[in-house]
C-alpha cells in the first residue's frame, strides 16, 4: 500500500528576490532634442571615444541647436572613482544645464 507524503511541512520559495526598492515614476521624455543640452556619460569601457562623436554629428544634423556636454566633464561611471562620479552627477548635470543624458556603457 502506497501512502501519500505529508506535505504540511514543505517550504515553498519564491523564485525572485525580495523587493528592496520602491518604483518611482520615470521622468517625462523630451518631445525633441532641438535646442536642448545633452550630457554624455561613459564607463570608459567600450569605444565611447569613437561612438560619442558619431552620435553628436548625427543628432546635431537632425536637431538644430542641440548642445552636448562631453563625457570627460562628468568622469567615468565605472572603476575606482565611480561612487564619487555618481554622487556628483546631479550637481554637475544642473551646473551644465543638462536636459537629458546619453549613457554609454559596455555589456
Amino acid at each position: 500500500m502506497t501512502t501519500e507524503p505529508d506535505r504540511s511541512k514543505e517550504r515553498v520559495l519564491w523564485p525572485r528576490g525580495r523587493k528592496t526598492v520602491d518604483l518611482r515614476p520615470l521622468a517625462k521624455r523630451l518631445d525633441t532634442f532641438e535646442g536642448k543640452t545633452l550630457g554624455e556619460l561613459w564607463d570608459d569601457l567600450f569605444r565611447g571615444d569613437e561612438i560619442f562623436p558619431i552620435l553628436r554629428e548625427a543628432l546635431a544634423a537632425r536637431f538644430p541647436g542641440v548642445r552636448f556636454v562631453d563625457y570627460r566633464v562628468f568622469g567615468s561611471t565605472h572603476g575606482g572613482e565611480e561612487h564619487a562620479t555618481i554622487a556628483g552627477l546631479p550637481a554637475k548635470l544642473r551646473e551644465h544645464g543638462v536636459d537629458a543624458v546619453i549613457s554609454g556603457m559596455a555589456c
